[in-house]
């Protein structure tokens, strides 16, 4: 099981970090995914880290604005996430693939709840 935090309620140009821990076993060993699902869209990858940490990719609407990073001490990952937009709006998802990066839902074996990013209007 996968456990995500951080988010909240922002204004544009705000900043979150999001984490995600796992909880029965530890990440290493394996690649971290973050998805996001806003209101009436379907689920889109946003960012992933390999198990290696040696290949991270974004989607092009968020490069330059996220970063995600493995705190290894504390079997985290995080996805900071900086200049928020309105349209970065969404429940937030991590999820856990075997090693490597896959812009396949599908190949994610572990998932968390999501956490919810906001607008305040």
């Amino acid at each position: 099981q996968l456990v995500e935090s951080g988010g909240g309620l922002v204004q544009p140009g705000e900043s979150l970090r999001l984490s995600c821990v796992a909880s029965g076993f530890t990440l290493d060993g394996y690649a971290i995914g973050w998805f996001r699902q806003a209101p009436g869209n379907e689920r889109e990858g946003v960012s992933c880290i390999d198990s290696a940490d040696d290949r991270i990719v974004y989607t092009d609407s968020v490069k330059g604005r996220f970063t995600i990073f493995r705190d290894n001490a504390k079997h985290t990952v995080h996805l900071e996430m900086n200049s928020l937009k309105p349209e970065d709006t969404a429940v937030y998802y991590c999820a856990a693939a075997y090693r490597y990066c896959s812009v396949f839902s599908t190949e994610y074996d572990y998932w968390g709840q999501g956490t919810q990013v906001t607008f305040s209007s």
